[in-house]
């Protein structure tokens, strides 16, 4: 993995999106995922990294409230697999910084 897998090469690193996991673990992670999202106050958007170990337990190893932001990038895939294409994230993240500065 280096700057031009991650940053340059569409295919320059293997991603697998969205994860192949048990549904109960998926599930475990997006809750935990937004909790910590709200315990730390964030707004926006955010990306949260786990550890998984191989019994399929999990913790958070960070959350990153800059992401990055291509059209190649982990968050633009994983959005995208959620059914959010890049020209959509960035529609709804502008509208909710618009919709955040007029409060």
């Amino acid at each position: 993995y280096n700057y031009n897998a991650k940053y340059i090469d569409e295919n320059g690193a293997a991603l697998i999106v969205p994860a192949e996991l048990p549904p109960e673990v998926e599930e475990g992670m997006r809750d935990m995922a937004a909790k910590a999202f709200r315990a730390l106050g964030c707004d926006g958007m955010a990306r949260v990294d786990f550890f998984l170990m191989p019994d399929m337990t999990f913790l958070i190893n960070e959350l990153n409230t800059i992401p990055g932001f291509t059209n190649i990038s982990m968050y633009a895939k994983a959005m995208a697999a959620s059914g959010v294409s890049y020209p959509e994230v960035i529609d709804r993240l502008v509208a909710h910084g618009l919709a955040r500065a007029g409060r």
